[in-house]
Protein backbone atom coordinates (compact mmCIF):
# COMPACT_ATOMS: atom_id res chain seq x y z
CA UNK A 1 0.00 0.00 0.00
CA UNK A 2 1.19 3.63 -0.79
CA UNK A 3 1.60 6.13 2.03
CA UNK A 4 -0.40 9.32 1.37
CA UNK A 5 1.80 11.88 3.42
CA UNK A 6 5.18 13.56 3.38
CA UNK A 7 6.96 12.88 6.62
CA UNK A 8 8.32 16.41 8.00
CA UNK A 9 11.41 14.35 9.31
CA UNK A 10 11.76 13.79 5.50
CA UNK A 11 11.47 17.21 4.45
CA UNK A 12 14.00 18.10 6.98
CA UNK A 13 16.74 16.43 5.19
CA UNK A 14 17.70 13.15 2.82
CA UNK A 15 16.18 9.85 3.45
CA UNK A 16 18.99 7.74 4.66
CA UNK A 17 17.24 4.26 3.97
CA UNK A 18 13.69 2.79 3.57
CA UNK A 19 11.16 3.65 6.23
CA UNK A 20 9.75 6.53 7.57
CA UNK A 21 12.20 9.05 5.60
CA UNK A 22 11.64 7.42 2.73
CA UNK A 23 9.06 9.61 0.00
CA UNK A 24 7.27 7.81 -2.89
CA UNK A 25 8.79 9.05 -6.07
CA UNK A 26 6.66 9.32 -9.78
CA UNK A 27 8.93 8.97 -12.47
CA UNK A 28 7.61 9.59 -16.15
CA UNK A 29 9.98 8.98 -18.59
CA UNK A 30 12.77 6.07 -17.73
CA UNK A 31 14.33 6.10 -21.65
CA UNK A 32 18.38 6.46 -21.68
CA UNK A 33 18.60 9.86 -19.34
CA UNK A 34 15.28 8.89 -16.82
CA UNK A 35 16.51 5.24 -16.38
CA UNK A 36 19.77 5.85 -14.90
CA UNK A 37 18.19 8.67 -12.76
CA UNK A 38 15.21 7.07 -11.68
CA UNK A 39 17.66 3.90 -10.56
CA UNK A 40 19.95 6.40 -7.75
CA UNK A 41 16.84 7.65 -6.28
CA UNK A 42 15.80 3.95 -5.79
CA UNK A 43 19.62 3.30 -4.61
CA UNK A 44 19.26 6.15 -2.24
CA UNK A 45 16.19 4.15 -0.58
CA UNK A 46 13.06 5.91 -1.82
CA UNK A 47 9.97 4.25 -3.05
CA UNK A 48 9.87 4.71 -7.31
CA UNK A 49 6.79 4.12 -9.28
CA UNK A 50 7.91 4.64 -12.82
CA UNK A 51 6.05 4.97 -16.06
CA UNK A 52 7.65 4.98 -19.62
CA UNK A 53 5.13 3.97 -22.77
CA UNK A 54 8.48 1.43 -23.73
CA UNK A 55 7.52 -1.97 -22.19
CA UNK A 56 11.24 -2.72 -22.52
CA UNK A 57 12.48 0.23 -20.82
CA UNK A 58 10.14 0.09 -18.13
CA UNK A 59 11.15 -3.53 -17.18
CA UNK A 60 14.68 -2.21 -16.92
CA UNK A 61 14.02 0.13 -14.52
CA UNK A 62 11.46 -2.26 -12.65
CA UNK A 63 14.42 -5.04 -12.46
CA UNK A 64 16.84 -2.36 -10.19
CA UNK A 65 14.06 -1.94 -7.86
CA UNK A 66 11.45 0.83 -9.28
CA UNK A 67 7.32 -0.41 -9.09
CA UNK A 68 5.84 -0.17 -12.55
CA UNK A 69 2.90 2.15 -13.22
CA UNK A 70 0.73 1.61 -16.18
CA UNK A 71 0.35 4.98 -16.55
CA UNK A 72 1.29 9.01 -15.26
CA UNK A 73 -1.70 9.33 -13.59
CA UNK A 74 -1.19 5.62 -11.90
CA UNK A 75 2.45 6.57 -11.22
CA UNK A 76 1.71 10.16 -9.59
CA UNK A 77 -1.69 9.41 -7.76
CA UNK A 78 -0.52 9.68 -3.57
CA UNK A 79 3.05 10.28 -4.79
CA UNK A 80 5.32 13.07 -3.19
CA UNK A 81 7.47 13.77 -5.76
CA UNK A 82 6.89 13.64 -9.69
CA UNK A 83 9.50 13.73 -12.31
CA UNK A 84 9.18 13.76 -15.68
CA UNK A 85 11.80 12.99 -17.99
CA UNK A 86 10.05 13.58 -21.87
CA UNK A 87 11.07 14.14 -25.08
CA UNK A 88 9.18 17.46 -25.73
CA UNK A 89 7.10 20.59 -24.90
CA UNK A 90 4.05 19.71 -25.90
CA UNK A 91 4.52 16.20 -24.15
CA UNK A 92 5.20 17.94 -20.87
CA UNK A 93 1.89 20.18 -21.42
CA UNK A 94 0.33 17.22 -22.63
CA UNK A 95 1.27 15.24 -19.42
CA UNK A 96 0.41 17.99 -16.95
CA UNK A 97 -2.42 19.00 -18.33
CA UNK A 98 -3.88 15.40 -18.93
CA UNK A 99 -3.25 13.89 -15.78
CA UNK A 100 -0.12 15.30 -13.35
CA UNK A 101 -1.88 18.32 -12.24
CA UNK A 102 -5.15 16.40 -11.81
CA UNK A 103 -3.59 13.63 -9.42
CA UNK A 104 -1.25 15.33 -7.75
CA UNK A 105 -1.21 15.79 -4.15
CA UNK A 106 -1.33 19.04 -2.52
CA UNK A 107 2.23 18.33 -0.55
CA UNK A 108 3.93 17.42 -3.54
CA UNK A 109 6.44 18.89 -5.63
CA UNK A 110 6.91 18.69 -9.54
CA UNK A 111 9.75 18.65 -10.73
CA UNK A 112 10.12 18.53 -15.08
CA UNK A 113 14.28 17.67 -16.01
CA UNK A 114 12.95 17.76 -19.80
CA UNK A 115 14.59 19.96 -22.06
CA UNK A 116 12.12 21.92 -23.73
CA UNK A 117 11.40 25.34 -24.26
CA UNK A 118 11.25 28.70 -22.15
CA UNK A 119 7.66 29.63 -22.70
CA UNK A 120 6.41 25.86 -22.18
CA UNK A 121 8.13 25.95 -18.86
CA UNK A 122 6.84 29.44 -17.86
CA UNK A 123 3.33 28.46 -18.59
CA UNK A 124 3.62 24.89 -16.83
CA UNK A 125 4.77 26.50 -13.73
CA UNK A 126 2.43 29.63 -13.56
CA UNK A 127 -0.02 26.40 -14.04
CA UNK A 128 1.24 24.62 -11.53
CA UNK A 129 1.24 27.60 -9.08
CA UNK A 130 -2.32 28.16 -10.15
CA UNK A 131 -3.46 25.47 -8.81
CA UNK A 132 -1.53 25.68 -5.39
CA UNK A 133 1.39 22.76 -6.50
CA UNK A 134 5.24 23.63 -6.29
CA UNK A 135 6.76 23.08 -9.26
CA UNK A 136 10.48 23.70 -10.95
CA UNK A 137 11.98 23.05 -13.62
CA UNK A 138 15.37 21.34 -13.65
CA UNK A 139 16.99 20.13 -16.82
CA UNK A 140 20.09 18.21 -17.08
CA UNK A 141 23.54 18.24 -18.13
CA UNK A 142 25.65 15.47 -18.06
CA UNK A 143 24.52 13.00 -20.74
CA UNK A 144 24.34 8.85 -19.99
CA UNK A 145 26.78 8.34 -17.95
CA UNK A 146 26.48 11.03 -15.66
CA UNK A 147 22.58 10.35 -15.57
CA UNK A 148 23.91 6.37 -14.73
CA UNK A 149 26.52 7.45 -11.91
CA UNK A 150 24.75 10.37 -10.44
CA UNK A 151 26.92 13.00 -11.49
CA UNK A 152 24.49 15.38 -13.80
CA UNK A 153 24.27 18.86 -13.32
CA UNK A 154 20.63 20.28 -12.29
CA UNK A 155 19.71 23.59 -13.71
CA UNK A 156 16.96 24.64 -11.95
CA UNK A 157 14.20 27.23 -12.63
CA UNK A 158 11.15 28.06 -9.82
CA UNK A 159 10.15 30.01 -6.75
CA UNK A 160 12.67 29.53 -3.78
CA UNK A 161 10.82 27.58 -1.74
CA UNK A 162 10.07 25.07 -4.45
CA UNK A 163 13.44 24.94 -5.58
CA UNK A 164 13.81 24.24 -1.55
CA UNK A 165 12.05 21.39 -1.75
CA UNK A 166 13.15 19.39 -4.92
CA UNK A 167 16.89 19.81 -3.94
CA UNK A 168 17.42 17.26 -1.61
CA UNK A 169 16.09 14.73 -4.52
CA UNK A 170 17.94 16.10 -7.33
CA UNK A 171 20.99 15.93 -4.79
CA UNK A 172 20.27 12.31 -4.86
CA UNK A 173 21.19 12.45 -9.00
CA UNK A 174 23.58 14.96 -9.53
CA UNK A 175 26.82 16.71 -8.33
CA UNK A 176 25.80 20.22 -8.61
CA UNK A 177 21.83 21.52 -8.44
CA UNK A 178 22.55 25.59 -9.06
CA UNK A 179 18.93 27.83 -8.86
CA UNK A 180 18.88 29.73 -11.75
CA UNK A 181 15.91 31.62 -11.17
CA UNK A 182 12.19 31.62 -11.81
CA UNK A 183 9.91 29.53 -13.97
CA UNK A 184 11.51 28.56 -16.88
CA UNK A 185 14.81 30.16 -15.97
CA UNK A 186 16.16 26.47 -15.81
CA UNK A 187 15.27 25.86 -19.21
CA UNK A 188 17.09 29.18 -20.50
CA UNK A 189 20.53 28.31 -18.89
CA UNK A 190 20.26 24.23 -20.55
CA UNK A 191 19.64 25.70 -24.52
CA UNK A 192 21.90 28.35 -23.48
CA UNK A 193 24.77 26.15 -22.41
CA UNK A 194 24.41 23.54 -24.90
CA UNK A 195 24.19 26.14 -27.55
CA UNK A 196 28.07 26.52 -26.09
CA UNK A 197 28.75 22.82 -26.28
CA UNK A 198 27.03 22.62 -29.77
CA UNK A 199 29.18 25.09 -31.22
CA UNK A 200 32.19 24.25 -28.93
CA UNK A 201 32.15 19.89 -30.34
CA UNK A 202 31.71 21.59 -34.09
CA UNK A 203 35.44 23.65 -33.58
CA UNK A 204 36.80 20.88 -31.94
CA UNK A 205 36.26 18.37 -34.63
CA UNK A 206 37.10 20.99 -37.17
CA UNK A 207 40.59 21.67 -35.61
CA UNK A 208 40.98 17.47 -35.50
CA UNK A 209 40.38 16.87 -38.72
CA UNK A 210 42.53 20.17 -40.04
CA UNK A 211 45.17 18.82 -37.46
CA UNK A 212 45.34 14.80 -39.43
CA UNK A 213 45.33 16.63 -43.15
CA UNK A 214 48.63 18.81 -41.24
CA UNK A 215 50.16 16.03 -40.62
CA UNK A 216 49.67 16.39 -36.68
CA UNK A 217 48.55 12.79 -35.32
CA UNK A 218 45.70 13.40 -33.22
CA UNK A 219 47.17 12.56 -30.33
CA UNK A 220 49.87 14.44 -30.08
CA UNK A 221 47.73 17.42 -30.54
CA UNK A 222 45.01 16.50 -27.81
CA UNK A 223 48.55 16.63 -26.04
CA UNK A 224 48.68 20.16 -26.50
CA UNK A 225 45.32 21.76 -26.79
CA UNK A 226 44.05 19.84 -23.99
CA UNK A 227 46.64 21.34 -22.03
CA UNK A 228 46.52 24.75 -23.98
CA UNK A 229 43.95 27.22 -24.58
CA UNK A 230 42.50 24.94 -26.75
CA UNK A 231 41.33 22.58 -23.71
CA UNK A 232 37.09 22.39 -23.62
CA UNK A 233 34.79 19.51 -22.14
CA UNK A 234 34.15 18.45 -25.67
CA UNK A 235 37.52 18.28 -26.54
CA UNK A 236 38.79 16.20 -22.92
CA UNK A 237 35.39 14.36 -21.68
CA UNK A 238 34.02 13.78 -25.08
CA UNK A 239 36.90 13.68 -27.62
CA UNK A 240 35.87 13.54 -31.35
CA UNK A 241 38.56 11.40 -32.39
CA UNK A 242 38.97 7.81 -30.98
CA UNK A 243 42.19 7.04 -28.91
CA UNK A 244 42.51 10.03 -26.63
CA UNK A 245 39.77 10.11 -24.19
CA UNK A 246 38.94 5.76 -23.64
CA UNK A 247 35.75 6.74 -22.10
CA UNK A 248 34.18 9.03 -24.94
CA UNK A 249 31.71 7.79 -27.76
CA UNK A 250 34.12 7.85 -30.79
CA UNK A 251 35.74 4.63 -29.34
CA UNK A 252 32.37 3.04 -29.46
CA UNK A 253 31.68 4.21 -33.20
CA UNK A 254 30.00 7.12 -31.48
CA UNK A 255 27.43 5.02 -29.98
CA UNK A 256 25.70 6.11 -26.74
CA UNK A 257 26.82 9.84 -25.32
CA UNK A 258 24.73 12.42 -26.28
CA UNK A 259 22.45 11.73 -29.25
CA UNK A 260 22.74 14.18 -32.06
CA UNK A 261 19.73 14.52 -32.77
CA UNK A 262 19.21 15.75 -28.98
CA UNK A 263 21.34 18.15 -29.60
CA UNK A 264 20.10 19.59 -32.92
CA UNK A 265 16.77 19.83 -30.49
CA UNK A 266 18.13 21.87 -28.22
CA UNK A 267 20.24 23.79 -30.84
CA UNK A 268 17.15 24.44 -32.34
CA UNK A 269 15.40 25.43 -28.89
CA UNK A 270 18.15 28.13 -28.61
CA UNK A 271 17.89 29.55 -31.83
CA UNK A 272 14.04 30.36 -31.39
CA UNK A 273 14.76 31.27 -28.03
CA UNK A 274 17.20 34.07 -29.58
CA UNK A 275 14.94 35.19 -32.75
CA UNK A 276 12.38 35.36 -30.05
CA UNK A 277 14.45 37.70 -27.49
CA UNK A 278 16.00 39.47 -30.41
CA UNK A 279 19.81 38.24 -30.10
CA UNK A 280 22.14 37.67 -31.95
CA UNK A 281 23.33 33.93 -32.29
CA UNK A 282 25.19 33.59 -35.55
CA UNK A 283 27.78 30.71 -34.28
CA UNK A 284 24.73 29.00 -32.88
CA UNK A 285 22.45 29.03 -36.19
CA UNK A 286 25.79 27.56 -37.84
CA UNK A 287 26.06 24.94 -35.45
CA UNK A 288 22.05 24.33 -35.88
CA UNK A 289 22.74 24.04 -39.86
CA UNK A 290 25.52 21.81 -39.62
CA UNK A 291 23.63 19.09 -37.20
CA UNK A 292 20.66 19.72 -38.92
CA UNK A 293 22.92 18.17 -41.78
CA UNK A 294 24.73 15.89 -39.89
CA UNK A 295 20.93 14.36 -38.93
CA UNK A 296 19.38 14.04 -42.19
CA UNK A 297 22.36 12.24 -43.64
CA UNK A 298 21.62 9.28 -41.28
CA UNK A 299 23.83 10.61 -38.01
CA UNK A 300 20.73 11.06 -35.99
CA UNK A 301 21.31 8.41 -33.58
CA UNK A 302 24.97 8.86 -33.06
CA UNK A 303 27.24 10.67 -30.27
CA UNK A 304 27.07 14.48 -31.17
CA UNK A 305 30.84 14.15 -32.00
CA UNK A 306 30.28 12.42 -34.70
CA UNK A 307 30.04 15.40 -36.21
CA UNK A 308 33.50 14.92 -37.48
CA UNK A 309 32.42 12.70 -39.99
CA UNK A 310 30.36 15.34 -41.98
CA UNK A 311 33.35 17.55 -41.48
CA UNK A 312 35.53 14.95 -42.79
CA UNK A 313 33.28 14.87 -46.02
Amino acid sequence: MRRKAWPPSWKSGPATGRGSNMAIIAFIGVGNMGGGMALNLVKAGHEVWAFDLSADTLARVVAGGATAATSAADAAAGADVIITMLPAGSHVRAAYEGDLFAVAQPHAILIDCSTIDVATAKAMGEAAASKGLAMVDAPVSGGTAAADGGTLTFMVGGPDAAFATAQPILEKMGKAVIHAGGAGMGQAAKICNNMILGATMVATAEAFVLAEKLGLEAQTFFDISSKASGQSWAMTSDCPVPGPVPTAPSNRDYAGGFAAALMLKDLKLACQAAQGAGASVPMGAEAEALYQLFVNNGGAATDFSGIIRLLRG
